[in-house]
């Protein structure tokens, strides 16, 4: 289907050009929520006589995005999952999850639509997220996901909490211990070292 654009749309074009896309992209998303209209002469007609006004709505809307950008701009929120011990999260962080943070910690301006998301958060991590206030103004946050605020901490301050973790498990082995040990031997020795009582 032809349409002509209303508002700059990543990987299409730019307000008023004229762009083929799937039907159902264009029925489904673009038509109803008024980002474009159908290509035919009437309603090129109607584009030309509003495109200043559309100009000017558009500019008007990129200047607010741009103020609020401020609030936003690296931003960095953080979120405590559980985990397993390898460091997946049981269930996942999505766009749903960033935006109730934003709006917690004072952010309310940021719609789930404005969250890009390539793909749900599913292990603990420091994340950049996108957030597109506007189709011209676009922010990057930073996503911290951990089982708990003083992981979150080390996490900020670039520590990798789950190599540390198994550093530590492998430091924990104390000297006696042999892995190729067989179960009883351990014990057999210290039953030799007890001294025999008189009979």
């Amino acid at each position: 289907m032809e349409i002509i654009l209303l508002e700059r749309i990543e990987k299409l074009g730019a307000i008023g050009d004229i762009v083929t896309v799937k039907d159902g992209y264009a029925r489904n998303f673009l038509l109803p929520n008024k980002k474009a209209l159908r290509s035919n002469n009437a309603n090129k007609k109607v584009f030309e006589a509003n495109r200043a006004k559309i100009e000017a709505d558009n500019a008007a809307r990129r200047t607010d995005a741009e103020k609020a950008a401020e609030g936003v701009n690296g931003k960095q929120i953080v979120l405590i999952r559980q985990s397993s011990n390898a460091g997946h999260l049981y269930g996942s962080v999505a766009v749903r999850d960033v935006v109730e943070a934003l709006h917690a910690d004072g952010v309310t301006n940021v719609t789930k639509a404005m969250v890009v998301l390539e793909r749900p958060i599913k292990t603990l991590g420091v994340f950049d997220v996108k957030v597109a206030l506007h189709p011209e103004v676009a922010v990057t946050i930073t996503v911290n996901v951990a089982r708990s605020p003083e992981e979150a901490e080390l996490q900020a301050q670039g520590v990798d909490v789950m190599a540390d973790l198994f550093e530590k498990d492998e430091a924990g082995f104390t000297e006696d211990y042999d892995p190729n040990a067989e179960p009883g031997e351990i014990a057999v020795e210290a039953e030799e070292e007890a001294p025999a009582e008189d009979a």
